[in-house]
């Protein structure tokens, strides 16, 4: 049986995010795989106002956002976007036919596809990419421990327990899920990956875009993403000092944006920073490759808590993809991707000076790069690609739709 999926998503394309780009490699892949997925995002995407959109050759279904004096409330705001996702499922999913729902985190996401799965005899996937909980403590608008962690945590045990299938990106978040209670053989780890022909190792330096950002003749340390309080830039800041000390001619290239923006800018000129770090603010998605080229390390210094102990990033696999090199902290999410010493070089996390000693060490020691280069693109060109990644899907949907093993290949 060809697998009819409908993936409940939080948001999508045109927006860009680490979440948008993992949703558009699996709807590839599966695409490729002759299966039919169809797509629904919730009210949090924004931007578009209408019922239905076209993006780049994907059709979405939209659900316009809750109405209502209590829609902007907390708790009573969730529950309303709830209802009106299951509302909305419902009817797109009456009219589609698909015969599995497939719901991406959060949990505000499998709730709804739960209940439509029930009323319409149809079974539930729900894909952990981070528990909301945790996220939400990074956004700052909670506290682990707090009576809100507690309840959001609860709601998501309550799904895990009663979806059909669990898959999730890592073998840090399996653990945890299991953990509540959930049977190992009900979760399956689509780990994250990267589309290797989308990327080329290495790049030429475009001298005139160096020259612009006061880089000429520098060697350059960067991050490009968004700037979330678990990302460490902080502890990049404080470590500065320390390489610039020895390694006069280093810089810091921070491209992107995020709420840490101004808190970082700030910090780098209390520090005294402002000779040594270029922040380019964010830039349009076609002009990143640019300014990977310029940067000779690059660096993941997340900062350890649940998320990034759990969480493994797609940032890391993208720079090994492009033969980069790169430095980063060793928490649990970066430890399942990168070997130390291997594929690139872990520090210890929290530390600015380990973090100062590292990228010191790593500059020092140029005889090394090529191996270090060639190691990490070949760890995601045989173990981290998106075909590899998405074909364990195979066995989630098969077992769900009935499909004997030997036969879940969908031909």
């Amino acid at each position: 049986m060809t697998p009819r999926i409908l993936h409940v998503l939080d948001h999508s394309i045109p927006l860009h995010s680490g979440y948008t780009f993992r949703t558009l490699s699996i709807l590839r892949e599966q695409r490729k795989l002759g299966w039919e997925t169809f797509h629904l995002t919730t009210p949090k995407h924004v931007g578009c106002a209408l019922a239905e959109e076209d993006v780049d050759g994907w059709h979405f279904y939209r659900t316009a956002a809750a109405a209502g004096a209590t829609a902007g409330w907390p708790l009573l705001g969730q529950l309303a976007l709830m209802r009106q996702v299951e509302q909305r499922l419902y009817e797109v999913a009456q009219d589609l036919r698909p015969n599995v729902l497939h719901a991406h985190s959060p949990v505000l996401n499998a709730i709804p596809a739960l209940r439509v799965g029930r009323r319409l005899g149809l079974p539930v996937v729900y894909e952990v990419r981070a528990f909301w909980e945790d996220a939400a403590v990074d956004h700052g608008t909670t506290h682990e421990g707090s009576a809100r962690y507690r309840l959001t945590r609860s709601l998501e045990t309550w799904a895990l327990k009663r979806a059909d299938h669990v898959t999730t990106i890592c073998e840090g978040l399996r653990s945890d899920i299991v953990g509540r209670g959930v049977p190992a053989e009900r979760v399956t780890v689509i780990p994250n990956a990267v589309d290797i022909e989308a990327f080329d190792p290495g790049g030429t330096p475009d001298e005139a875009l160096k020259a612009e950002l006061g880089l000429a003749g520098c060697t350059v340390v960067g991050f490009i993403g968004s700037f979330y309080a678990y990302e460490g830039l902080d502890l990049l800041l404080d470590a500065l000092p320390r390489i610039v000390r020895t390694l006069p001619d280093v810089r810091l290239l921070l491209v992107g944006g995020g709420p840490q923006e101004q808190a970082l800018r700030e910090q780098a000129a209390r520090l005294g920073l402002e000779s040594s770090v270029v922040f380019t603010g964010r830039v349009p998605h076609a002009e990143v490759q640019r300014y990977y080229d310029l940067i000779d390390v690059l660096a993941y210094p997340r900062h350890s808590m649940r998320l990034t102990e759990l969480v493994t990033p797609l940032k890391p696999l993208e720079a090994m993809a492009q033969g980069r090199l790169l430095v980063a902290s060793d928490v649990g999410g970066h430890r399942e991707l990168i070997r130390d010493g291997e594929t690139g070089m872990l520090f210890r996390a929290g530390s600015a000076d380990s973090l100062a000693e590292t990228i010191v060490q790593l500059l020092a020691k140029r005889e090394y790069w090529p191996e270090l280069r060639l190691a990490g693109r070949r760890f995601v060109e045989q173990e981290r690609n998106w075909a590899a990644s998405v074909a364990r899907y195979h066995d989630v949907y098969g077992g769900l739709l009935g499909e004997p093993a030997a036969e879940r290949r969908f031909a």
